[in-house]
């Protein structure tokens, strides 16, 4: 008999650990800045290569209750909300704009032309400054100044 009752116990155990873990929101953790490349909206002479330059390389870190990292990125009490956006809606209507001031050019091209694929994507709402755009399961993109930035997590 005791033999079974240190297997139920391991078994609870095992289970709420598991629960645990998938209670966790898959975009918390370390991401690295990897690469930027100029925004569709940008303006070649406005650029900020200095902002670049200083941001490549460093990691931010997701946490429940922050989000550590380089300016902007670091924020204090973050109220993180995932939700669905599509082209016009990608780096804060920054590519719906574009295609306002220039008809021929449209969001969803300009958003496949930074590698979102398919119609809607996740987008995570920070309650701070920069929304987090998923183009995979570990790849964000997200827009700041003249720069689309893309993070992979780690």
């Amino acid at each position: 008999m005791r033999n079974h009752s240190l297997l139920a116990v391991a078994l609870v155990g095992a289970a709420l650990s598991a629960t645990a873990q998938a209670a966790t929101p898959s975009y918390l953790g370390s991401w690295r800045i990897e690469s930027a490349v100029m925004a569709p909206w940008a303006d070649a002479g406005r650029s900020d290569a200095a902002e670049k330059a200083r941001l490549l390389g460093k990691t931010v870190t997701l946490l429940p209750r922050a989000i550590g990292g380089p300016a902007p990125f670091a924020c204090k009490g973050p109220h993180y909300k995932v939700v669905d956006y599509g082209p016009d809606m990608l780096f804060q209507g920054a590519l719906e704009e574009q295609h306002e001031a220039h008809p021929k050019v449209t969001a969803a091209g300009l958003a496949a032309s930074l590698g979102f694929m398919g119609a809607s994507w996740k987008t995570l709402d920070t309650g701070c400054e920069l929304d987090w755009h998923f183009v995979g399961l570990a790849t964000v993109k997200i827009g700041l100044n003249n720069y689309v930035y893309t993070l992979t997590k780690h």
